[in-house]
């Protein structure tokens, strides 16, 4: 009968969750893509960096920051005090050691002073019956395994980052080398305007509308040199360096991965650390409910001393071996109330962190959807755009002559004219989408993450 019962309340509390580990929620993976999901095997994200970026004076920079950004560095120390934390867990299942040594004098009446001493020994051991230890190590261990993933997380949105600015970098370059260029012929054509004008070929309001639209696109140049300053000050603080040039390529020269593999959610699930991090936190919430269960039973503590004394009752010098054992027994009674609310407060932070977790998996979804199609969107558009700046050079320079013979206006020429320009600006714009789009896809899978799994079973 006793070992039924015994039995009937084990099952009980391991149904309540005191001994069950952590089991990850049953979560819904079927089409978090869109219509972007994949059955493919590997994904973008499986790439290593150094494959990705195949630019060497980029993959310099990464690597510089990788090794001086403050905020990867702040991740490492979190995961040391993670790691202490979780040492401090494991060894709490040993017993503790105080030594205790004490010594008084004592007189009555101006007689010889009467020394007493005591050097003890103190033992004190909590047996964990119930798993209160267990699931506080397991928190803790939750804990470090998360802080692993912050700092994953960190370094991949740093790789992602420097790419993105150093690409905005080869963008404003590119942009600044049209539109100076740009300028270069609208100065010409602001000089034959005026000799057309002497020639009383063009009127004073050509001439004027030249000079103003060259003045604009001057001006120009100086937005975007100072673009390139924001950027390139931007970078030099992710690589923990004070303001300076960086040396950079041409963005003609730069080539992404030409298959945009996704994959499908599953293995998002596994790579990515911004949700491996969100579960964590989940498994954290999970012991920390267990070990408020665990505070409402009982509590076993095996205590005892050993030492050396002479205040025994008599007057003993030298002192004599003493030792004593005992064990306590400590059952909630008039808190229990107060307990049964701490276990209500820790299942709702469940709640709260399981509802986190999913919200991260909706969350990254969105944004391997927005990054592929940001990438194809531009892809899609770069034959059109080429297609568009022949039509325009054509019309430049059809319109320019038929100027020169008189039968259009200047207004024709510079409207053919800007457009030129906005298409050329536009075209390098796309450029830049599709390769911001597959940075942005890169990081939405998880890219850049280390590879090395063995510190989790630590």
């Amino acid at each position: 009968m006793r070992k039924t019962i015994i039995i009937l309340a084990a099952a009980a509390m391991t149904g309540c969750g005191i001994y069950k580990p952590y089991t990850r929620p049953e979560v819904m993976t079927d089409g978090l893509y869109g219509t972007a999901e994949t059955a493919d095997s590997t994904t973008l994200g499986d790439l290593s960096w150094q494959e990705m970026f195949a630019d060497p004076q980029l993959q310099a920079l990464i690597g510089q920051a990788l090794e001086s950004n403050t905020d990867l560095q702040s991740a490492g120390w979190r995961i040391q005090e993670a790691e202490a934390t979780l040492k401090s867990a494991r060894l709490a299942y040993l017993p503790s050691f105080n030594f205790a040594p004490q010594g008084s004098l004592s007189s009555f009446d101006g007689a010889t002073p009467t020394k007493t001493y005591s050097i003890p020994v103190q033992a004190s051991w909590q047996i964990d019956i119930f798993n209160g230890l267990t699931n506080a190590k397991r928190r803790a261990k939750a804990l470090y395994l998360q802080s692993r993933e912050y700092e994953q997380a960190v370094k991949t949105q740093l790789i992602a980052s420097v790419a993105n600015l150093y690409y905005t970098l080869l963008m404003l370059d590119s942009q600044y080398d049209v539109t100076e260029e740009t300028a270069a012929k609208w100065r010409q054509s602001v000089e034959m305007m005026q000799a057309m004008k002497q020639a009383g070929l063009a009127n004073e309001a050509a001439v004027a509308q030249y000079e103003a639209n060259t003045l604009s696109i001057e001006a120009s140049l100086h937005d975007l040199a100072y673009q390139r300053t924001q950027t390139e000050n931007s970078l030099c603080s992710l690589l923990g360096e004070a303001p300076h040039t960086i040396a950079r390529g041409e963005l003609a020269d730069q080539h992404m991965p030409e298959t945009l593999a996704v994959g499908v959610p599953l293995q998002m699930l596994a790579n990515r650390p911004d949700i491996r991090q969100a579960e964590y936190s989940l498994m954290q919430s999970y012991y920390a409910t267990a070990s408020a269960r665990s505070a409402l039973y009982p509590s076993i503590t095996l205590s005892g001393t050993l030492g050396w004394t002479n205040n025994n009752g008599i007057i003993v010098n030298p002192g004599k071996m003493i030792w004593n054992a005992a064990a306590s027994l400590l059952q909630p009674i008039f808190n229990a109330n107060a307990n049964r609310a701490q276990v209500k407060i820790a299942k709702a932070q469940q709640e709260e962190s399981r509802l986190a977790f999913q919200q991260a998996l909706l969350n990254a979804g969105a944004e391997v959807n927005n990054a592929l199609t940001q990438s194809q969107s531009a892809r899609a558009k770069a034959d059109l755009r080429m297609r568009q700046i022949e039509a325009l050079e054509r019309a430049v320079e059809s319109t320019e002559l038929l100027m020169q013979h008189g039968t259009t206006t200047y207004l024709e020429v510079l409207t053919a004219q800007q457009s030129l320009l906005s298409a050329q600006l536009s075209q390098i714009a796309d450029r830049f989408d599709e390769i911001q789009g597959a940075v942005n896809l890169y990081q939405a899978l998880g890219g850049g993450r280390d590879l090395t799994t063995g510190e989790e079973q630590k």
